[in-house]
């Protein structure tokens, strides 16, 4: 399958920066998330919940035209790495169709994070991973 170029934009960036830029980076995709629209921050279903994340985060899809988007619940000021992830993920993947999210590739993960010491978040943030890819089947199904 062939990568998608925003999602290839986004791993080509982050191979070529050293770690203080990636940390830099970071904290600025920390601070782009969207925010949680209102008509979701009241719904407290657990079936959106990452449990395997460390940080507390829900992930609500929504398929409009053939296309995902993807809302995040999470204390971006409590978990800016985990905020910056996903944004950074957010921003290649929303309003594309599902197999964008399909597209992203095995190594995502440790190729966003590599050289940074923040091994322990990896298992947290590939499981936010594989539940984008859950919802985009879903969505394809």
């Amino acid at each position: 399958m062939t990568l998608p170029p925003r999602i290839s934009a986004v791993l080509d960036r982050f191979r070529s920066l050293g770690r203080e830029d990636k940390m830099a980076a970071l904290v600025s995709y920390a601070r782009k998330l969207e925010p949680l629209p209102e008509r979701l921050s009241s719904i407290a279903d657990e079936a959106f919940a990452v449990p395997e994340c460390q940080t507390p985060v829900r992930l609500f899809p929504e398929v409009t035209d053939g296309k995902l988007h993807f809302y995040v619940d999470i204390n971006a000021r409590q978990s800016p790495t985990v905020a910056a992830f996903l944004s950074i993920l957010l921003s290649a993947v929303n309003d594309q169709p599902p197999e964008t999210t399909l597209a992203i590739p095995d190594d995502f993960v440790r190729t966003m994070m590599h050289g940074l010491g923040l091994g322990t978040r990896e298992v947290g943030l590939e499981a936010l991973v594989g539940r984008l890819r859950r919802h985009a089947r879903e969505a394809l199904a």
